[in-house]
């Protein structure tokens, strides 16, 4: 049978091998792929447990920690503030963070707990940092947890997460304009808190908390009514536990659900990976994002902006690959694969390696998490699993994608 252009047979064929192969193996406690094609849901896949040490399967409506997924969802809320003239991707980033102004770039020292960053030898930026910086993760930031330079150990110093700090953005925002800048914006590509920075922008600029606009100007409109930084005790059976590979195999506890640091507010609602959801609120975004900014009647974007999400904004329409430092993270392959406004986007389709469609944008999350939209398949895919730091991350990725795409009976592109 065939429907919305996809073959059921085909459909049915990637949840036996994506069960069989990740779930089966002890890779993955469970999996949830859903699946949107020309205006309706066509596919909805399960297998395995959402809670392994409580025996509880795999549920449609399970909640997930959906980690760097809710970078594009922080980039929709600053480009909804963008088309009210409140903020533009070329405005100087100190414009709006005046603290900011004097970063420099890393140059030499190394940061200690008694001296800290201002042991450093920093020299000027080539060019102030813009918020498309921020947006590309062109912007010099880092993340501490990386172990590779000599400004993530001073974030580490200086007890800066995206999600632990205490204060929250505001006193995440003042201890980055101690640090200096890793390179100089807009020359290298880092995977960083700049998507966290843009919470912080839309929380300045609302003059309402981040999670507060998130709720009241995009999931409270969008139906998201299961998304948000941390999971209430009304919703915990729905909740997932997340896991990670164990020594010799397997994977084991990382976060149970029934004690979990999800159960209570963040100190930082963290734009850059603080969400919860589930892949029926996930959707609603993609369909709204797919549907050009409108969902239902209820418009979040112009179709124009829309459009700026398929487009690579990297100086000179460089890849990731040709930007990326060496030993770098990111949450895709890096050939072929450019940046946009909080996600990546597809530039050559023959680099990846994989079916594609140029200008479909995606990402993923800690947790193994995914999703993709393709504006010219007319298609949505959302991927929920809970195994943090996973070997086969991105190998089942690209199963993920393959199997998708070898089900089509029917390309628009």
């Amino acid at each position: 049978m065939i429907h919305a252009g996809l073959s059921t047979e085909r459909l049915a064929r990637l949840d036996r091998i994506m069960a069989a192969k990740y779930v089966e193996t002890g890779h993955l406690p469970g999996i949830l792929t859903q699946i949107y094609r020309r205006g309706e849901i066509v596919h909805t896949g399960m297998a395995g447990h959402i809670d392994l040490e409580r025996s509880k399967p795999m549920r449609e409506d399970a909640i997930f920690r959906i980690y760097s997924m809710s970078k594009p969802i922080t980039a929709v809320a600053l480009m909804m503030l963008l088309e009210q003239g409140l903020i533009g991707l070329d405005d100087d980033v100190a414009t709006h963070i005046p603290s900011w102004k004097n970063l420099g770039v890393y140059s030499t020292g190394v940061a200690s707990l008694v001296s800290g960053p201002q042991s450093f030898v920093t020299t000027p930026p080539i060019r102030p940092m813009k918020v498309i910086d921020l947006a590309t993760h062109t912007s010099g930031l880092t993340y501490g947890w990386m172990h590779r330079t000599s400004v993530d150990a001073a974030y580490r110093g200086a007890d800066i997460s995206a999600l632990t700090t205490e204060g929250g953005l505001d006193v995440l925002i003042e201890r980055l304009a101690s640090i200096p800048l890793e390179f100089s914006p807009g020359t290298r590509w880092n995977y960083s808190l700049s998507i966290d920075v843009l919470g912080y922008l839309v929380q300045k600029l609302s003059g309402m908390s981040f999670g507060e606009y998130l709720r009241t100007h995009l999931f409270e409109p969008l139906g998201m009514t299961d998304t948000a930084f941390w999971c209430p005790p009304e919703k915990r059976d729905r909740f997932s536990s997340c896991y990670q590979p164990a020594a010799g195999g397997g994977i084991k506890l990382q976060d149970d659900a029934g004690n979990s640091t999800y159960a209570r507010p963040p100190n930082v609602e963290s734009g850059g990976g603080g969400l919860v959801s589930t892949a029926h609120d996930y959707m609603r975004f993609c369909r709204m994002m797919l549907n050009k900014g409108t969902l239902e009647g209820v418009q979040i974007l112009s179709p124009k902006t829309v459009a700026l999400f398929s487009l690579n904004h990297l100086p000179n329409n460089q890849e990731l690959a040709d930007m990326a430092p060496p030993g770098s993270f990111s949450e895709s392959g890096y050939s072929g694969v450019g940046f946009s406004i909080g996600c990546g986007v597809n530039i050559d389709v023959a680099k990846t390696r994989l079916p594609g469609t140029l200008g479909e944008f995606f990402w993923g999350g800690a947790a193994s998490t995914a999703f993709w939209i393709d504006p010219k398949e007319d298609l949505a895919v959302v991927f929920m699993t809970q195994v943090i730091a996973s070997d086969v991350r991105l190998t089942l990725r690209r199963d993920l994608r393959t199997l998708v795409y070898s089900a089509m009976t029917e390309s628009f592109a």
